[in-house]
């Protein structure tokens, strides 16, 4: 195995810091309950198609439901996923925290700066669940922060279906395939929720997410520039000095520190590109992947919606044969008039269960919308801050070396 962690920046520490509870030491000293949780020390494991990633989770908190003040346990992506899937199935109508993407380009998959920014969105999935009221106290996110790892591999396994029977497949297949026959010849069509208010909410995340998106492009695009000129200035400072060495004289020398200036502005381009990509292009990322969360939220309200209507009009259609057979077979009666109460029972569930769904989006729209404009605002701010110092370090360097060159040019 290899370690291979690399520095965060001081912006993803403060937005993962920003997303948890009260800090230990603070909260502590003030006797209030705490909750701290890091995810650290990225370790490659195995080799080959086998190697993975694993990573030290360590959690300090003043809780009672929590075994001790200190855990530290190993995880690896999946078990990352497998607790988002939990919370998932759970809360529904909570906008669960995104993971960062699962499949990456097997060149980049082991690198650095791919590993460094997985541990940073990791880290801060599982301080947005800590800082949420209602997720920090699902009994599976205490199982991810405490079990060992035989534990927690054997909770994964039976979620992931290992001991799922075949005939489950079997019927998830036939039941899929006979919705999309309906579908197909005409018997279903979708029913869709389409009030003022939902039809507001789908533009904005859809506009949002496409905002988001070409924002973070373009981001990614000055993280390239940024690199790129880095590299040309390191090149032409080295062509520079060489071109000093050929002449000799006086520009020997002039042309040396116009060449160390290059390559000094060379880091500073390389060093604010990683700034950019970890505190200004990933912070955006991470907003379009907590969009595409909220889409997933969208998706079980548009399906919790469908089954209250479906079973609405099925009772009201029991209730209509019921009326009717009353005159003409009324040995049936008591058996219809028990669906009807069966249909009615599931009917007001359903409702019930719609109608929480969307009251906890609105709830969960209100905290989304207050942390994207801290979080957002904190990073543009830091961007132009990065840019400004990069500025002046530019102007500086050249402003420095512009008296030895007009000595040169005049003498």
């Amino acid at each position: 195995m290899s370690n291979v962690r690399s520095a965060p920046g001081a912006l993803s520490q403060e937005r993962s810091q920003s997303q948890s509870p009260r800090s230990p030491p603070a909260a502590a000293a003030a006797g209030m309950p705490f909750l701290s949780i890091s995810v650290t020390d990225p370790v490659k494991m195995g080799t080959g198609v086998q190697a993975y990633i694993s990573y030290r989770v360590i959690t300090k908190t003043n809780l009672p439901e929590f075994e001790g003040q200190e855990k530290i346990v190993i995880r690896r992506y999946s078990d990352f996923e497998w607790l988002h899937d939990r919370l998932a199935e759970k809360y529904k109508g909570v906008f669960i925290p995104p993971l960062p993407e699962k499949n990456a380009v097997e060149k980049f998959r082991f690198s650095k700066e791919f590993i460094e920014l997985r541990r940073q969105a990791l880290d801060l999935f599982v301080n947005r669940i800590a800082s949420h009221p209602e997720l920090k106290q699902s009994g599976d996110f205490r199982i991810f922060l405490q079990a060992d790892e035989e534990k927690m591999d054997r909770e994964r396994s039976y979620e992931t279906g290992i001991f799922k029977k075949p005939s489950d497949f079997l019927q998830m297949f036939k039941d899929v395939q006979s919705k999309v026959s309906d579908v197909v010849l005409g018997k279903e069509k979708p029913v869709e929720e389409s009030t003022p208010e939902y039809e507001k909410l789908k533009n904005y995340i859809f506009e949002l997410e496409n905002h988001l998106a070409e924002t973070q492009k373009q981001a990614f695009r000055l993280v390239k520039r940024h690199r790129e000129l880095g590299q040309s200035l390191a090149d032409f400072g080295k062509a520079i000095k060489l071109l000093g060495a050929c002449d000799g004289g006086s520009l020997e020398k002039v042309f040396s520190e116009v060449g160390s200036k290059s390559e000094m502005l060379s880091v500073k381009l390389q060093r604010e590109a990683d700034n950019l990509l970890f505190n200004f292009e990933e912070p955006l990322k991470d907003y379009v992947r907590a969009v595409q969360s909220i889409k997933a939220t969208m998706v079980d309200r548009a399906n919790a919606f469908r089954q209250h209507h479906d079973l609405f009009q099925q009772k009201d259609y029991k209730e209509i044969n019921l009326d009717k057979l009353k005159f003409v077979t009324p040995d049936k009666i008591s058996e219809l008039e028990a669906e009807v109460r069966e249909l009615q029972a599931d009917s007001e569930e359903a409702t019930k269960r719609f109608e929480h769904i969307a009251a906890v989006m609105n709830e969960e729209l209100a905290r989304f919308q207050e942390q994207k404009t801290a979080d957002i605002g904190l990073a543009f701010h830091e961007f132009a801050k990065g840019q400004a110092k990069l500025a002046k370090d530019i102007a500086d360097a050249w402003r420095g070396v512009l008296p030895k060159l007009e000595a040169c040019s005049t003498s």
